[in-house]
Parts: structure tokens; C-alpha cells; sequence
């Protein structure tokens, strides 16, 4: 019951992800967190089997650290999101990833940008996205009041409303979300928003 989206707004983008592990009907973990950094100012989120989520975000944010590296200039978010999604074809003839991305960024030149790439290797620049379970009610929730130059407190304001659906309205809803925001000062972490934490097991 994962559940990942995101959006842009006014000289920004927020992505925002469930933080559980699970495995068939056992909760492993509240607090994973599923939206890496790639770099200063690029956020990756990612939801699908957690060993190819882990994997693949960790190898496209090493790559994109070995091209900053070789080159002395970084990426722009355009070019971190076509070369996911190449990394992502090529894959799917060989030995494919299922894991759904939503890279987030913000370049000087062109500020902030939201790109949907799915495990099949589609790539989309969009004002807002979503995957997994929760996007049924993200989505149409986003649709409702989303619009494109909301401040950060207004986005930050959208997305609780579409937690607060998602935990309502879904049978087996994740308790806990992580927020993320990328803007001219950088990726970083904004806010969490959770029911359950994960404690020290009580021994008998």
C-alpha cells in the first residue's frame, strides 16, 4: 500500500512518501525513508519492491555523483531524469527494475521540475504526480486544489489534506509520511507526519 506523490510550485517542488516497510501482511518498519537525495538540489522518491528501490536509486545517485565528478559541472534535473529513464530501459530488456520515480529539482536556469518515470521506462514532466494506492485520493485531491503558483505553506497545506484522505478513505493505510522540498537552496528534508513510532520492543 505504498504510496509516493509530489508537485510544483512557485520557485519550488515537494515530494512526499509513506515511510513503511512491508512484506505480504507484516509491517517490518515505520521509518523507512523512500526519497533519496541525489544531489544539492535534486530529490529522488521512489515506491515499488524494495530491493530494486534501493538498488536503483542508489546506483542512479552514484552515477550522478561519478558525472559531477568527471566533468566538474553536475546534471540538470532534465538530464538526471532522461538518463533514469534510460537506465530504466535498458534494464527492461535485460533484467527489469519494478520501481515507479518521481525525480524532483531545481536548476537555475529553469527552476523547479517534477518528472513521473515508471517502472516501464515512461518519462513525463508533470506539475504533480503520484503512485501507488494513495494516488487514487492524491491525485484527485491535487486536481481539486492544486494550482501552480501555491506558496510553500499552501503546498505543504494541500499535502496534508491529501495524507488526511489517504489515511480515511484507504483500507490499509501507511501511518507515517515524509516530506521532502527542493528549491534554490537546496533538497532537504521538510517535515514528517506520523501516527506510529517505532520503539525499543518491551521485554517480558
Amino acid at each position: 500500500m505504498e504510496c509516493v506523490f509530489g508537485l510544483v510550485g512557485e520557485g519550488y517542488a515537494i515530494v512526499v512518501a509513506d515511510t513503511s516497510a512491508v512484506h505480504s501482511i507484516l509491517v517490518h518498519k515505520s521509518n523507512e525513508d523512500k526519497i533519496m537525495v541525489l544531489d544539492s538540489h535534486k530529490l529522488i522518491a521512489a515506491s515499488g519492491e524494495p530491493g530494486d528501490r534501493v538498488q536503483f536509486t542508489e546506483y542512479i545517485q552514484k552515477n550522478v555523483a561519478l558525472y559531477h565528478f568527471r566533468n566538474g559541472i553536475p546534471l540538470t534535473t532534465p538530464a538526471a531524469a532522461n538518463f533514469t529513464r534510460g537506465e530504466l530501459a535498458t534494464a527492461l530488456r535485460k533484467n527489469p527494475y519494478f520501481v515507479n520515480i518521481l525525480l524532483a529539482g531545481y536548476d537555475k536556469e529553469t527552476g523547479p521540475s517534477l518528472y513521473y518515470i515508471d517502472y516501464i521506462a515512461t518519462l513525463h514532466k508533470v506539475d504533480k504526480g503520484a503512485f501507488g494506492y494513495g494516488s487514487y485520493f492524491a491525485l484527485s485531491t491535487m486536481d481539486r486544489h492544486y494550482h501552480s503558483r501555491m506558496s510553500v505553506e499552501e503546498a505543504v497545506e494541500l499535502v496534508d489534506k491529501c495524507i488526511t484522505e489517504i489515511r480515511s478513505r484507504l483500507v490499509v493505510a501507511p501511518p507515517n509520511f515524509v516530506i521532502k522540498i527542493v528549491d534554490k537552496d537546496g533538497a532537504r528534508e521538510y517535515a514528517w507526519r506520523e501516527t506510529v513510532k517505532d520503539g525499543a520492543v518491551a521485554s517480558a
